[in-house]
């Protein structure tokens, strides 16, 4: 094939930016789509001695032609959907995520589940073509953006975005549901072997930029749902419309026979959907329907009336039964294979299977119900566990016995709803009574980091206002960097601590006018009078308002020290040397106090000011505090971002070259600040600019959400939508 793109002769150019890589693949738009439109066109021709390619049905055959009637504006529609696509990769709703969330199949229709079936059919096919090639992109993409390690899920040209865009062109210029559903595979698998080739060309163009490549972290990350072959994944197929299934069993619709099998779903409608849900329900009802079939050749049917009704109703409780009881094992066994719970916890909660099969007979709403106390008493223990890495840990054994007591109470007891909702209650009571002085740390340490977050906020708008101040005077360096960085916060934390709302409560507003006419030597020198009587109240200002957040109180002198020597510079030599001299041409003990005071410049938003009080009450970890590396800093973890943490996720960071597992406990309102505790309520709290930097640096590491039963239920409606798409994939 030829290259489109071409190469740089010269490395010596500005290097490129994402949005120039950007802007040259959309360029190739056209190209990618032409090729598709080709492509099916030549899959239409009957070949000498060949069959058509692909084997169309008339029918598809029109689609195809049809489709490609409208090349012009197809391509057009493909630019804009591939420009949204790509420049929104970013956003919450293009985020990694699953594509069908099992608590939401309820809420689907039918198009709804179409429509995910063809993204996830398209997407298969187009990685594919890719695969190989795909992780070159990401490792250079990555370089471009400055990370050190490949940051995938950051790749605003990943395959996804491609197949959006193919998607709504089919779905804008191909109406029809049938026609649609014959030409997403062909056309998805000619774009993959398209963008194979882009793919490879934008490596070259970027490598002949000077982009350097990031470090791969672990295995190659190639997406899960990337093609492994069929042979691979045959093993796991499916009937056609699982997931349609799964939705209407969950809203009671189904009601019809399912596989050619009785319909027993009045009976076990929620242990059926965890069941399919957990890749099993196949196998399953093959053994059931051979254990029935056998039952049935030893009990010849007398008639086709009532003995045989009552066989089928004897039949469906069994089925019920044992469909509920294998259910129950498949999640014990997945919750048993979770190395992030101790062994210990996970063997206690294997004890709990009689107990749990018991109740999958007697209530099935285990499955169906998120709320249903069994389940909420399964996600508190596995959820409170997180918090210890190895047995260890202080505080490990209190808890272990206290899930122990709670155990060995329902061994014994009624296997209900009740009994596990009880159990619970005093569960969370013991918890919460013996963390009522950690709590109130927590809220301190809250209220803390909120005020200082609304300080910082409410300092930038102060900062910018004084920056337009200064416009058009010759104001030093130093003091227009103080202006905006400590003193914005003193105003900042004199406004809110005011009660009645005033603006300027203690004077340190009218300061800045009275601080900025000091230090400009034309005005000053035409009234020294003013000046000699000013400075000492303004000193006396400076540093009430300093000691106001509690700045350090070294860092004052200093700065009254660099002050004065340019008041001094007020009456030096005569009026005609007025014109203030640029901060290089400061006296050398001025130009030195600069570095020496390293004064917050709020103004492009990279500092952040903490009080000592504020800062040790709240763990709060500095922006340029340099962690200490643990042993394995560079262990592999899962792409994640500061956007992916919610309350309640547990991360690992490094603490004192240790590391130490913590849950986010608080984030701010504009979510600047965060708050984790550790083992033994301790709290650890940043900035989101720092954590961010920590996270490049591998110091901190997302370990879970916390929901272990419902993501193993979400994987579940992901294992559904396979299995349709490789039903589909099967079809003649």
């Amino acid at each position: 094939m030829l290259r489109r793109i071409g190469v740089a002769d010269d490395r010596s150019g500005v290097r490129p930016s994402l949005h120039d890589c950007i802007e040259i693949v959309l360029l190739q738009a056209d190209t990618l789509m032409t090729d598709v439109l080709e492509g099916l066109l030549a899959s239409t021709v009957k070949t000498k001695g060949k069959g058509t390619f692909g084997h169309h049905s008339a029918a598809s055959k029109t689609a195809i032609e049809f489709f490609c009637s409208q090349s012009a504006a197809v391509k057009r529609t493909f630019l804009s959907e591939l420009r949204t696509a790509v420049y929104s990769s970013g956003s919450h709703d293009f985020a990694e995520q699953p594509q069908v969330r099992f608590e939401d199949l309820q809420l689907l229709d039918t198009r709804q589940i179409d429509a995910n079936i063809e993204f996830a059919l398209a997407q298969q096919e187009v990685f594919r073509g890719v695969d190989d090639v795909l992780p070159s992109l990401n490792a250079l993409i990555s370089g471009l953006l400055g990370w050190i390690t490949v940051q995938s899920q950051l790749n605003p040209l990943k395959p996804d975005v491609f197949v959006r865009a193919l998607q709504a062109c089919l779905v804008q210029h191909l109406p029809d549901e049938r026609a649609r559903a014959a030409l997403i595979t062909p056309a998805a698998g000619l774009l993959g072997v398209s963008l194979r080739q882009l793919y490879r060309e934008i490596c070259d163009w970027l490598r002949s930029q000077g982009v350097e490549p990031a470090t791969p972290v672990g295995s190659p990350l190639v997406s899960a749902k990337a093609g492994h072959g069929k042979e691979a994944q045959s093993s796991v197929s499916r009937t056609l419309v699982t997931l349609d299934k799964l939705r209407r069993l969950l809203t009671g619709e189904l009601g019809s026979v399912m596989g050619g099998l009785p319909n027993f779903s009045h009976t076990v409608p929620a242990s059926f959907v965890a069941l399919e849900d957990m890749q099993l329900v196949e196998p399953m009802m093959r053994r059931l329907a051979q254990r029935a079939s056998v039952a049935a050749e030893s009990d010849m049917p007398i008639d086709s009336g009532g003995r045989q009704v009552e066989r089928e109703q004897t039949q469906g409780k069994q089925l019920g039964k044992q469909l509920g009881e294998e259910v129950v094992r498949m999640m014990l066994d997945n919750l048993m294979q979770d190395e992030r719970l101790l062994l210990k916890v996970r063997e206690l909660i294997q004890t709990l299977e009689p107990v749990l099969l018991a109740l999958s007979r007697a209530d099935p709403r285990f499955f169906s119900e998120r709320q249903h106390p069994a389940r909420r008493f399964l996600d508190r223990i596995t959820h409170r566990s997180l918090a210890y890495a190895s047995e260890s840990d202080e505080g490990f054994f209190p808890y272990l016995r206290s899930i122990s007591d709670a155990v060995g109470i329902l061994t014994k007891g009624a296997a209900d709803a009740p009994a596990f909702a009880a159990v619970l209650g005093e569960l969370e009571e013991g918890w919460t009574s013996g963390e009522s002085a950690q709590r109130q740390q927590q809220e301190e340490a809250a209220r803390a980091l909120l005020h200082a977050e609304q300080r910082n906020l409410l300092a930038q708008r102060l900062a910018d206002d004084f920056h337009e101040r200064q416009k058009n005077k010759d104001i030093p360096d130093l003091v227009a960097s103080f202006l905006r960085g400590p003193w914005a916060q003193v105003v900042a934390e004199s406004q809110l601590a005011c009660v009645d709302g005033s603006a300027d409560p203690d004077g340190y507003l009218a300061l800045v006018d009275e601080l900025l006419w000091s230090v400009q030597l034309r005005l000053a020198r035409r009234n020294r009078a003013r000046l000699v009587q000013l400075v000492p109240n303004l000193l006396i200002k400076l540093r009430q308002g300093l000691q106001s957040i509690q700045y350090p109180e070294e860092r004052i002198p200093v700065f009254f020290d660099a002050l004065i020597s340019l008041h001094e510079k007020v009456f030096e030599g005569p009026r005609q040397q007025a014109p203030a001299q640029p901060a290089a041409q400061l006296p050398q003990e001025v130009a030195e106090t600069e570095e020496e005071l390293g004064a917050l410049d709020l103004t492009d938003a990279t500092g952040f000011w903490m009080g000592d009080d504020e800062a040790q009450e709240s763990g709060y970890l500095p922006e340029d505090a340099q962690p200490l590396a643990g042993e394995d800093a560079d262990a592999d973890q899962r792409p994640w971002s500061v956007g992916d943490l919610h309350t309640g996720v547990w991360v690992e960071l490094i603490v004192e070259g240790v590391w130490l597992r913590a849950q986010l406990t608080w984030v701010s309102p504009h979510r600047t600040l965060f708050m984790f505790i550790s083992r033994g309520g301790l709290a650890h709290s940043m900035s989101r600019r720092t954590m961010e930097r920590l996270r490049m640096q591998g110091a901190i590491r997302f370990l879970s959400d916390g929901h272990l039963v419902d993501n193993a239920l979400d994987a579940v409606a992901q294992t559904a939508l396979q299995n349709d798409v490789e039903k589909l994939e099967e079809k003649p």
